[in-house]
């Protein structure tokens, strides 16, 4: 398997780089931004055991956006992901990536390894920074997930929502662009999912370096979310769509997990 890190655009044919489904107001933001950042063609992998969890799973994300994924249990959404973040590696096929990936788990306790807020999000801060410039760049991410202030802030007494907005803040600070969300409120109450949602989608559609997030769900009810959304099944990513319409066609499987 070739991974290749690349400055130049690679370009998906046939992919409309500016999706129908999309409002207008989402579709003028895209045309700016009509890049693909993230391709991968007929990748591959089997585990250890004779399980295959990717089958030949070609598609491309082509810019920064809200990307939904769903799918079953066992259909390969998690194991993509650890190929995306180079944690595994293809037995076959091509990923194009020319962005920074972070990961960031449904629990973030498996994440969070520092006493404090603050002294949790220096470990992923550049080493080269003044004293100065390190305090100013927490205390900027803390504000932009709604945790201003709390940087001196025992992890132990934070919310749920809170320790996932923390190691939100942790990923953006290590100047990752491309956000890897594998069920990030599967264990969250209504309004932390919300928060959650409306913080990353907010970060995907600003102005000034708007990031990628490509987020697995199993709650319908985010696809509405979505710059795009599609289900993952035996191994294969399906093509984009607007998530009310996929939302449409999974609701009959609703009384279950999809």
């Amino acid at each position: 398997m070739k991974r290749q890190r690349q400055l130049e655009v690679v370009s998906v044919q046939g992919f409309l780089l500016k999706p129908d489904f999309m409002d207008r107001s989402e579709a003028g933001f895209f045309s700016r931004k009509n890049t693909t950042r993230l391709k991968l063609e007929k990748v591959s992998f089997t585990w250890p055991g004779g399980k295959k969890a990717l089958d030949n799973c070609s598609f491309s994300i082509p810019g920064p956006g809200l990307w939904m994924l769903v799918g079953s249990n066992g259909s390969g959404k998690s194991t993509l992901f650890r190929l995306i973040s180079g944690m595994l590696q293809a037995e076959h096929g091509q990923i194009f990536c020319d962005l920074k990936p972070a990961l960031m788990f449904q629990n973030p306790d498996h994440q969070l390894l520092l006493p404090s807020c603050g002294s949790d999000l220096l470990l992923s801060l550049p080493h080269n920074l003044t004293s100065r410039q390190r305090r100013e760049r927490v205390q900027n991410v803390l504000q932009q997930v709604g945790l201003a202030g709390m940087d001196s802030r025992p992890i132990h007494t934070l919310s749920g929502g809170q320790k996932q907005r923390l190691a939100l803040a942790g990923a953006l600070l290590s100047e990752a662009n491309l956000l890897l969300l594998d069920e990030p409120t599967a264990l969250l109450d209504p309004f932390s999912q919300r928060t959650i949602l409306d913080i990353v989608k907010k970060l995907c559609t600003r102005f000034e370096d708007p990031i990628t997030a490509f987020w697995i769900t199993h709650r319908l009810e985010e696809l509405e979310f979505a710059s795009g959304a599609a289900k993952m099944e035996n191994g294969r990513l399906g093509q984009w769509q607007a998530g009310n319409l996929l939302t449409n066609q999974l609701n009959p499987l609703a009384g279950r997990r999809v």
